[in-house]
């Protein structure tokens, strides 16, 4: 008879103490994985940003626009490598309640600064000649079915058409697939050109630039000569990183990455309350046992480290079981939402949850480990 086996039994001894003990395990590390998830993707949009890459806006507020003009002055600018216009479109697709992340852009200079949009040459050139094109994530071509020749309308709930109209026609010239696995796919793009000829106000204003720099090490150089150029006009700007630009739009909804981890908090809280006191219960039922086993010989250093390798089963068994139907779930809504942000389970996401596990099981079983490691015989059989 082995340690492993004296552990296992004592484990399964209560089997519905054993099941609702594992089934909060795996509530806690299945809702881990799941939000984890979900924040590491909303923290893609940081992440892969590039360094070599900057934003600049209007001063007053990002919804401000700049002068079109802006854009060959921000080229001239040494250690400039490109730079791109883009102005938001406010789209949606036949019902205003689906709306778009679409925006007018110049195909050649944009493809030059935002190399995570990745379309075949063919898509490519052929974007960049039809003047009514327009080119589609994957994502939101999967959630509305577009396919690359089709024609679509689009309308604004910001602009309108010169002659009243605030519907567009496009056709879709491409389907850009993410350079990385976790990169945007939600979005969609078309000629600022078409845009400008045809919207009856805003001509020759852009929304804002994105600017690709020869070297991350020019960006404050850059920044510095691009907002000096631009200060004391009517629209100065405000030029910084990709990454804190990202940063900044994402808080505007809230705080995303507290909110999701008072939530997991929360949920390992209340579980490790709950293993914890189990655990201390178990042992105390088998005080008697435990001063029998001490009688026979067995040294309080082999208690100690079965009553832990009891805890630490438990944690692992119940958090895996949680990991892998959160793998479940990840899969399945980035398969069935399209819309949302890609979800994946990291490798990092996986590793921590593990250590999490290790935790778990140590915080919960020590107290019950260090108590039977003091019993005493006399103690313990005059308690019976």
């Amino acid at each position: 008879m082995n340690d492993f086996y004296l552990v296992w039994k004592n484990l399964t001894r209560k089997p519905l103490r054993l099941f609702l003990t594992l089934f909060a395990t795996f509530i806690a590390f299945m809702i881990y994985g799941t939000i984890t998830a979900f924040q590491a993707a909303f923290d893609s949009g940081v992440e892969l940003s590039a360094d070599d890459r900057l934003v600049s806006v209007n001063k007053i507020n990002f919804t401000q626009p700049l002068p079109i003009s802006y854009v060959n002055r921000v080229r001239a600018v040494d250690g400039v490598e490109a730079v791109t216009q883009m102005n938001w479109f406010g789209g949606y697709y036949q019902d205003p309640r689906q709306q778009l992340i679409m925006m007018a852009v110049d195909a050649e200079t944009f493809l030059d600064v935002y190399d995570q949009v990745v379309l075949s040459d063919a898509e490519r050139d052929v974007w960049i000649k039809d003047r009514q094109g327009l080119i589609a994530g994957e994502a939101v071509a999967k959630q509305y079915g577009w396919k690359v020749g089709d024609r679509i309308p689009v309308n604004s709930n910001i602009f309108s058409q010169n002659d009243g109209r605030t519907s567009w026609d496009f056709v879709v010239d491409g389907i850009y697939k993410g350079k990385n696995a976790q990169d945007d796919t939600n979005s969609v793009y078309f000629h600022y050109k078409y845009f400008d000829e045809t919207r009856s106000f805003g001509k020759d204003y852009v929304g804002w630039m994105g600017i690709r720099t020869e070297n991350p090490e020019l960006n404050e150089k850059v920044i510095k000569e691009i907002d000096d150029m631009f200060a004391n006009t009517p629209f100065e700007t405000e030029t910084v990183p990709e990454k804190v630009f990202n940063k900044g739009f994402i808080e505007q909804i809230g705080n995303i990455r507290l909110i999701l981890t008072s939530v997991v908090f929360a949920a390992f809280f209340i579980i490790l309350v709950i293993v914890g006191n189990s655990m201390v219960l178990a042992i105390r039922e088998r005080t008697g046992e435990i001063a029998v086993m001490k009688t026979l010989g067995f040294q309080s250093g082999r208690i100690f480290r079965m009553v832990l390798s009891e805890s630490m089963l438990l944690a692992l068994i119940g958090g895996g079981l949680g990991l892998g139907m959160s793998t479940l779930l990840v899969g399945g809504i980035s398969q069935s939402m399209p819309q949302l942000p890609t979800l994946i389970m990291k490798q990092e996401i996986v590793i921590k949850a593990l250590c999490f596990m290790v935790g778990m099981g140590l915080l919960t079983g020590i107290i019950p480990a260090m108590n039977a490691l003091r019993l005493n015989i006399i103690t313990a059989f005059s308690r019976q």
